[in-house]
């Protein structure tokens, strides 16, 4: 009878670690296969077919469409380039310059992944509506109050997240570094 007790608990036990670990690189993901350049980080074999469990598994549950390796890759970022989580109470800019694409996007989201409401109904920029400077690089303004030029209203929120889209661009796996991809810096200018 103790063997079989012993048996059962132990069954239980692992069981419970088994679903428990599956739960937690479901809802927040592993490292597996990640390109981080600065604070953005992509899967490039997200949208493939060397896609890993893990993030199959997080894509199922989110429901969200991958882009595929040859149409492009998608960037996050949650934090800015000093590792501060972004605030829609703060001031952040994102400036500089995109790897080379046919066509990009950035896009702010809610930490949930849904776009952020807002009394202007401005949900991003693409590569082609995009004010610039004669340098080609750009400075979109993330904050709650207006601002002049590119900018993106948070509404207030505490924590959101950004998503850079490039879109028939050489930037994939084979991609490794700031020199490879420069992506745009991203920095919290204000805070009140």
């Amino acid at each position: 009878m103790r063997l079989i007790l012993s048996s059962l608990l132990a069954l239980i036990v692992a069981t419970a670690v088994g679903l428990g670990a599956t739960w937690m690189t479901a809802t927040r993901g592993v490292n597996l296969g990640t390109l981080t350049i600065g604070a953005w980080t992509a899967r490039p074999r997200t949208g493939s077919s060397d896609i890993d469990p893990y993030a199959r598994a997080s894509i199922a549950r989110s429901g969200e469409l991958p882009i595929g390796t040859g149409d492009g890759i998608a960037f996050v970022a949650r934090a800015d380039d000093s590792k501060r989580l972004l605030d829609g109470r703060c001031d952040v800019v994102v400036s500089g310059v995109t790897p080379a694409a046919r066509f990009w996007t950035l896009t702010l989201y809610d930490a949930k992944g849904q776009l952020v409401a807002n009394s202007m109904n401005r949900y991003g920029f693409t590569s082609q509506e995009i004010v610039r400077g004669s340098d080609g690089a750009f400075e979109v303004r993330i904050t709650s109050r207006a601002r002049a030029g590119n900018w993106l209203p948070t509404g207030g929120i505490d924590r959101y997240q950004l998503m850079l889209r490039l879109y028939d661009t050489p930037v994939g796996v084979a991609t490794r570094t700031q020199r490879d991809a420069p992506m745009p810096t991203i920095a919290t200018v204000g805070c009140p």
